[in-house]
């Protein structure tokens, strides 16, 4: 590889080209990483208003900031993917693409001519990788659905709930995250690596609901030495175990404890002074959660934030997202990048060490180019303030 600038080395993935079909979060927050660590990333988008994600708000100039964020440091094109003349630009780029990501319904990219088979007709060593809800193959496969379908459907969303029985919404797009953008990108490199070695290409099927199985290995294994399946809530960790729990504070905050051990949960005890009797948990964990409730409940967050601060017991106070960017536990500075030099805005921490990543640190957003001349590849630099 060549050297960046000031003598740094350049990315890992210097060189390597993506052409990318996806919409809103999975397979643009793949591209980003990959963006980060040298690609160069041509989006597709959907003519006259491209990825729908530019329509939410709030907004930064002419897109919504969540777009800003994933799509730093990337190039696009709003072409009509039925336009032969737009597929035949398409599958001339193929010859020059490494990866291409996209993420309609099984059978909709074959459809249009643009699926694997024709890409590689052209360019066998070309990767391509397409993400979808249930996988390519399978009952499931056409079925339009969300993050929370996906998590409904592989279990994971049942196993915590409330005191009535209900689970309730996950913190962040779980299925999204760690069933589409985080499997792509592994495969992606992965089959990149063999590439090297073989000289050729592959499909990628990358299903967000299948590879939910990864998350629920606790569970898994759980079945496969007992043949037992987790009951709602009753597990250890699910809500079954007063040394993994969130308890409500006096007003209104919540702690929560995770002195799972015994070294912890004794220190645990003895702060929140839990009586003898009912430190001896097994067996009898419904009454130590009401009695731990009963303590954690009589005092606000602050007093409790104050008792366990410096102590090895595992236990925190639940902090709004103000809370961790103040203390710094929440990344809000990706290293002082900054999406555009219009917005002092800095971009999406992503989990790409500093070392591996591309040198720029203020990247645009891409604004939306149309028709087929827009097909290009090349560093976008352009304001994201100029007119679309």
């Amino acid at each position: 590889m060549t050297a960046g600038g000031h003598g740094r080395p350049a990315p890992p993935l210097a060189g390597v080209k993506v052409l990318d079909f996806s919409t809103l979060l999975p397979g643009p927050l793949a591209t980003l990483l990959l963006a980060e660590a040298g690609t160069e990333v041509l989006q597709v988008e959907r003519p006259p208003r491209g990825d729908e994600m530019r329509s939410y708000v709030p907004r930064l100039g002419h897109s919504s900031a969540n777009y800003a964020l994933l799509n730093r440091g990337k190039r696009s094109a709003a072409v009509d993917l039925k336009d032969p003349a737009v597929r035949d630009r398409l599958l001339a780029l193929a010859a020059e693409v490494d990866v291409v990501v996209e993420q309609f319904r099984p059978g909709v990219m074959a459809r249009l001519g643009l699926g694997y088979e024709a890409f590689r007709a052209v360019n066998p060593r070309i990767v391509y990788c397409s993400i979808t809800g249930y996988g390519q193959t399978g009952p499931a496969t056409g079925r339009a659905g969300h993050d929370l379908n996906y998590l409904a459907e592989s279990g994971l969303l049942g196993t915590v709930v409330d005191e009535r029985g209900d689970p309730h919404l996950p913190p962040t797009v779980i299925a999204d995250i760690a069933g589409g953008t985080y499997p792509a990108v592994i495969n992606i490199l992965l089959a990149l690596f063999r590439r090297t070695a073989t000289g050729e290409g592959c499909h990628l099927d990358v299903g967000m609901t299948p590879n939910l199985s990864t998350l629920a290995y606790g569970y898994l294994g759980t079945h496969a030495g007992s043949g037992t399946w987790p009951v709602p809530g009753r597990d250890l960790l699910i809500g079954g175990s007063p040394r993994y729990h969130i308890y409500r504070t006096s007003d209104g905050r919540h702690v929560a404890a995770a002195p799972l051990e015994d070294r912890f949960w004794h220190r645990f005890c003895e702060l929140v002074e839990l009586p003898e009797d009912l430190r001896a948990d097994a067996g009898r964990e419904d009454e130590v959660v009401a009695a731990v409730a009963a303590r954690i409940a009589a005092r606000p967050a602050e007093h409790w934030r104050s008792l366990l601060d410096g102590e090895d017991v595992c236990c925190s106070v639940v902090a709004t997202f103000e809370e961790a960017a103040r203390s710094q536990t929440l990344r809000t500075e990706s290293l002082h990048r900054v999406v555009g030099e219009g917005f002092d805005v800095s971009a999406l921490p992503v989990p790409v060490v500093d070392k591996l990543r591309s040198q720029p640190a203020s990247l645009p957003y891409p604004p939306l180019r149309t028709g087929p001349e827009a097909l290009t590849f090349g560093r976008d630099d352009a304001s994201p303030r100029s007119p679309a």
